[in-house]
């Protein structure tokens, strides 16, 4: 009777572990998943690209040209110019997720 109860003592203690760890990599985030493109075209970007994206967004070039710009920046030919948001965070993945948002806007 005494194992049986250690048995389930165990089981039970199992179980619980098991699921605080896939509570825990549940709710766990990387700065990707937590990364509005949404939210950061509106904070950043509107101001020159306009609510639908249609100023200054050449829609011939190919969405790798279009990270890199975001990342490296790019002089226009009259300011402003556009600013190289590698240097402020902005990964690769981030600036292909505004790409995608600014092409869905249009």
């Amino acid at each position: 009777m005494r194992t049986i109860k250690i048995i389930t003592v165990i089981g039970m203690l199992a179980a619980f572990f098991a699921a605080v760890v896939m509570v825990s990599a549940a709710t766990r985030t990387t700065g990707e998943e937590q990364f509005d493109a949404g939210a950061t075209y509106k904070a950043k970007c509107v101001a020159c690209h306009g609510q639908k994206a249609e100023k200054k967004f050449d829609t011939t070039k190919a969405d790798a040209d279009h990270v890199q710009i975001v990342l490296k920046g790019k002089k226009a030919e009259k300011p402003p110019h556009m600013p190289a948001y590698e240097e402020k965070g902005i990964t690769p993945d981030q600036a292909s997720a505004l790409v995608v948002y600014m092409k869905s806007i249009q």
